[in-house]
């Protein structure tokens, strides 16, 4: 019935969906097993997509020739961008999105990608020989072979959800669990766990309030996520959003109903999200805070859906009914359903190699919740490196590593395999040190080329490429060879209450002023009015971060290279750092469990000193 694959993917949520798109853009036969196709890239909890450090890695997912940001820029209803006030390393795009349109979009995505088919079924058990995955065995006992299968089971493994002291199975709100894998997969030696997550209300629109909220307005310019010319909405269509205030009327409701949580009564064993609290954790975490802000999300064009950020909860429905209709807005509210929480399996990530493959099997593959991320984008980067190494594999190639240096998603994927997660991973700005280097802006330039050799990327996107790095070029030696003076450019200056020029100047060295910018210098110089007045807006913009920021980008460079150093040592597979007395007991531990692939990977394990890295460089030196 069934040919042999090239890869398998299971699941169809956004790390699959970015898997099987990869592999099969790269040439490889993939198949897509999902339990239910009317499901496929489901937004599962909020309807939109980036956020701080997230929209970095949906930049840098289109730049690599993923989906996730053409689905999000033809999907949106409202686009920011975030921590605009700071310095561009912490800009960082967000969309509010239209779910279905959404979930519509990637589907046609993949049913337009050639090499992708489908099978709706579910997964019950591997096909192992020898330590090799070689298929699947579906629910409905249809054995499927492939070279490589990638597992992307989001929060289905033996999911659990609660509502106050009502638990029952299922992967999502309506939807069976999947039980087998884990049970076969301790079996083979893997370590699981549990975690948890949770969603609010969702609320009829038609019955709030929005005078008694506060407008939350999209960006006059929508820049969006793609670097490919994406028809996008125009601001002023966009959808508002709005934001309101629980208060201690309403936390005092909600204490009520803490006897019968099921976190607080310790039915749920998992840990939950960190920076993405329910709402009681958070009236019992910040005590000391009268309120907490509730953004009021649509979920879309065509509905009165409405998704309550910062509500997540799994207290009794009751109490949850009777805490939110006392929040500004809500005081007629209309359930749509009740907000609930899910336990479910993962594998802790320190299982798997810098290419996501596990180091127990050959060929299998593990992206998104199953290795402990929460979060679209942190499974979407997940998915796309796993097609990307899967495809390779599956052709004896030498697998795609990206570096901290390179990527977010390179920062996402080493902190997981070197440090492991306990509890949901959220990515966030602060855990990349190389900020200025990593901006969302520069995500083509930094990974477009590298996509485009490995056969991923389009020529489309190559040649916009190489465009845009004309322009850049362009404008930079024009900027370098135009001189302004002080009587054309200090009015501006006043008006912006920067020192005026005393002397002439050049272009370039005038933009190193806080305040000043190349708009500026277009509108009082003629030259360049004529020869930038039209141009790129983008273009524009990332000339002058790079100008204005050069030295700070060139210290990163520097400390980059200091790390690369490490990083270009290879630790053999065979090292066995059990004969190294020297080392210490816990180093001795944690290198032998992971097996770094090299020194520099070494040198970010926790609990492994710098000492320990050092003993190790004599000892391969010998």
């Amino acid at each position: 019935m069934f040919r042999e694959y090239d890869v398998i993917v299971v699941g169809a949520g956004h790390a699959g969906c970015e898997a099987a798109a990869a592999a099969a853009n790269m040439g490889s036969r993939v198949l897509l097993i999902t339990m239910n196709m009317q499901t496929i890239a489901q937004m599962s909890c909020n309807p939109a997509m980036g956020g701080i450090g997230k929209g970095q890695i949906v930049r840098e997912i289109d730049a690599l020739g993923g989906y996730s940001g053409i689905v999000s820029d033809i999907s949106m209803i409202q686009f920011r961008m975030l921590n605009k006030s700071k310095g561009p390393g912490m800009w960082s795009p967000r969309a509010q999105n239209d779910r279905q349109l959404f979930a519509t979009t990637w589907r046609e995505k993949l049913e337009q990608t050639k090499n992708v088919d489908f099978w709706q079924d579910v997964v019950r058990n591997l096909i192992v020989s020898r330590g090799t995955v070689e298929g699947v065995i579906t629910g409905i006992g249809v054995e499927i072979r492939a070279k490589s299968v990638v597992l992307t089971n989001g929060t289905f493994l033996n999911g659990i959800i609660h509502i106050g002291e009502k638990q029952f199975g299922g992967g999502r709100m309506g939807e069976k669990g999947a039980t087998g894998i884990t049970e076969q997969l301790v079996s083979l030696g893997f370590e699981s766990a549990r975690l948890k997550t949770g969603t609010p209300p969702r609320i009829d629109g038609r019955s709030l309030d929005y005078s008694k909220m506060e407008i939350q307005d999209g960006d006059e310019e929508i820049v969006g996520f793609s670097y490919l010319p994406i028809n996008k909405i125009k601001a002023k269509q966009q959808r508002n959003c709005w934001i309101t205030y629980t208060s201690e009327e309403v936390h005092d409701i909600l204490k009520t109903g803490f006897e019968k949580s099921p976190m607080y009564q310790g039915r749920i064993k998992g840990s939950g999200p960190r920076y993405c609290p329910s709402i009681e954790d958070k009236i019992n975490r910040f005590a000391d805070k009268e309120r907490h802000q509730l953004f009021v999300e649509p979920e879309g064009w065509n509905t009165v859906e409405i998704y309550v950020n910062g509500f997540s909860t799994s207290l009794p429905e009751k109490v949850q009914y009777a805490a939110l209709s006392k929040v500004p807005g809500f005081e007629n509210c209309k359930f749509f359903r009740p907000g609930y929480a899910i336990e479910y399996d993962y594998f802790p990530p320190t299982q798997l190699k810098t290419n996501l493959e596990t180091k127990y099997i050959n060929n299998l593959f593990f992206a998104g919740q199953i290795n402990g991320t929460t979060g679209y984008e942190e499974a979407a980067c997940q998915g796309l490196l796993a097609g990307i190494n899967s495809h390779r594999n599956s052709n004896s190639l030498e697998s795609v590593i990206l570096k901290r240096s390179d990527a977010y998603i390179g920062v996402l994927i080493d902190d997981l395999i070197n440090k492991g997660t306990d509890e949901p991973y959220r990515m966030f700005t602060s855990r990349a040190e190389f900020r200025t280097l990593l901006r969302q802006d520069n995500a083509d330039l930094r990974l477009t080329k590298l996509s485009y050799d490995i056969g991923l990327a389009s020529e489309e996107r190559y040649k916009l490429l190489n465009i845009k790095q004309e322009e850049l070029s362009k404008t930079k030696k024009l900027l370098d060879e135009t001189t302004v003076y002080p009587e054309d450019i200090n009015e501006c200056l006043i008006e912006k209450n920067v020192p005026v020029l005393r002397e002439k100047t050049r272009a370039n060295k005038l933009i190193l002023r806080p305040g000043v910018s190349i708009s500026d210098l277009i509108s009082t110089n003629t030259r360049l009015k004529e020869k930038l007045g039209s141009a790129d807006k983008l273009v524009l913009e990332q000339t002058e971060i790079q100008i204005k920021y050069e030295i700070y980008i060139e210290k990163e460079r520097e400390l980059v290279q200091k790390m690369s150093n490490l990083d270009d040592h290879i630790i053999p597979d065979s090292f066995n750092y059990e004969n190294l007395n020297a080392l210490s007991t816990e180093a001795r531990q944690k290198l032998t469990k992971i097996k770094p692939r090299t020194l520099g990977q070494a040198s970010r394990i926790s609990g492994v000193n710098p000492s320990d890295i050092q003993i190790l460089i004599v000892y391969m030196g010998r």
